[in-house]
This record gives structure tokens, sequence and C-alpha cells, in this order.
């Protein structure tokens, strides 16, 4: 017993616990994510998956060049993707970076979560999307190539409708049932070592805001949609609104806070102010993105 007569519990060796700042004296285990602040985006990097956590943007049609506003780059200022690499970012320590070496005939494209095709506004902002704390692995021919850029086209065309468009994308790892009825977490990891997570699926999530009336421009209609894409080959015809998840569904899995509880209240579904529908282009993948042919050479 103190004297004031509280009574002290010891631990198991017969020692006081001490206060925090005594317990890390010699080290912190945190912190458990990296914010990286790029010219056309902002991410969480997960140094224990070596991908980033999540990454937002804000896209409208002058930060994507489609508008003619005062002190825009002149178009040949902008970035071109034929000019950037994928590289690794030495902002991040060594021994949780992600390698080059990493991807090296892993049989997963190294995909962006940040598209390079939203940060043409200088050729900077597209290099950073190169970085490989941008990059995730993702199953190629089918999702990476196709079904996902069909929907990283549908968030910039957004911008179309909306004036300002919040993109935020998220690996996640999501139980399967098996077949003796328990669910479980299973996926690879590439590397060598072993170190990269391979997700089992990728989130979209997007807040759209447009001024409610020409009368009202500064009272905003929100819109709101999740949707969540197995890392799997898709089919070009597969209905983009059958991945359609609840925005709260995608926060529990992440451990993430999207929207405050008043945004979400207010907000109307995406797919009921817009059309929740891709557009499906074919191209010959090497001619349209020529680091699919450097990625079949041995990193540099």
């Amino acid at each position: 017993m103190t004297p004031a007569g509280r009574a002290q519990i010891a631990s198991a060796t017969g020692v006081v616990p001490t206060s925090g700042g005594a317990v890390l004296k010699y080290g912190n285990p945190g912190p458990v994510s990296d914010l990286l602040v790029r010219k056309a985006y902002t991410a969480g990097y997960d140094r224990r998956l070596r991908h980033p956590a999540w990454t937002a943007e804000h896209l409208t049609l002058a930060s994507l060049g489609k508008s003619r506003v005062e002190g825009a780059p002149p178009a040949d200022a902008r970035g071109d993707r034929t000019n950037s690499a994928f590289v690794e970012d030495e902002s991040l320590p060594a021994v949780f970076r992600a390698k080059l070496q990493d991807y090296f005939r892993s049989g997963y494209d190294r995909g962006h979560m940040v598209p390079a095709a939203d940060a043409k506004m200088s050729q900077e902002a597209m290099d950073e999307t190169f970085l490989l704390s941008n990059i995730a692995p993702q199953v190629g021919v089918g999702f990476n190539r196709h079904y996902w850029a069909y929907v990283e086209n549908w968030c910039r065309g957004l911008t179309g409708t909306f004036s300002d468009v919040y993109v935020f994308t998220i690996p996640l790892y999501l139980p399967r049932q098996d077949p003796d009825g328990k669910w479980r977490v299973t996926h690879e990891v590439i590397g060598s070592p072993p170190n990269i997570a391979v997700p089992t699926h990728f989130a979209k999530v997007v807040l759209a805001s447009r001024p409610s009336s020409p009368s009202k421009p500064d009272v905003h209609e929100i819109s709101t949609g999740a949707f969540v894409l197995p890392n799997a080959i898709i089919p070009d015809e597969a209905s983009f609104e059958t991945f359609v998840t609840p925005v709260e569904a995608v926060e529990r899995a992440a451990g993430l806070t999207l929207f405050s509880d008043a945004v979400k209240a207010q907000s109307k579904h995406i797919c009921k102010t817009t059309k929740c529908e891709v557009i499906v282009r074919r191209f010959d993948d090497a001619q349209k993105r020529p680091e699919m042919r450097r990625a079949v050479s041995a990193p540099r």
C-alpha cells in the first residue's frame, strides 16, 4: 500500500510499472506508417506490407490539364510518362523500402495506386507516381492493364460533372471462407527475401462535390461511393456496380476513417448522381505503357 492507502500493483518480477517515457527509453516501435506528401497526392506508407496503406487525390479539370486556368503550365511542360521510370523511394528507411528487385519476375505488375495519368501537371508530379512507395503488386492482364485502368479512367471522368473529386485508393486483405467453414486471410508475399505483401483486393472510394444550383454556388451537393475489386482477372463485361461496397465496410476492413458521420449523412450515393459504368478501352499495352516493356528486363 502507498502512504495514501492506494494499492500499487507490481509486475511478476516485483518491479513497479514505470511511465511510458521510461518504457520507451531505448527505442520507440513507431511510426506504423509514413505520411508522404507529393505534388499530386498524399499517401500513408505501410512499412510492414511495403506498399501504401492508402493514397488520396484531389482531381479537377484543371489538375488533369483539361481546362485553361491562369497560371497553368503549357502543354509542353506537362508530365510525360515515357520520361518516367520506377524508382525506389529513398525518403524511406532502406530496411522498409520496396525495391525494384522485389518485383523482378514476381508475376505481378507494379500497380500504381495513384495513376500516372492523374499527375500530368508536371514531370516531377508524374515521376512521383513511379516511386515504389506508390506501388502495390497487381495482377497484370485482366486487372491492372485493363479493368482497374477502366476504373481509374471513370474516376477522372467524374471531373466532367463534378467540380471537385476526391479519390482514395486502398489495398485490402479480406478473409475468405474455406471448406471447413472457417474464415482466413491468405495472401502471397513477393521479393527476395519475401517482404512485399500482395493485396487480395483494392478499394476505390470517391467523394465528389458540385454546386447544388447556379443560384447557390456555395452550397454543395456531395456524392460518395466505394468499390472493392479483387486482385484478379476481371472480365471486361463485368458490371462496375457489382463492386459497390458500403464506405463503412471499407473503413472497417482497412482500419481507416475516410469520411465523418456528418458527411456520410448528407451525401448521396455516387451511382444515383452519375452513371457507374466503366468504358472498356482495349489497346496495345506495350505501346501505350512503355514501362511495361521495361518490366521484362532486370532492374538497374
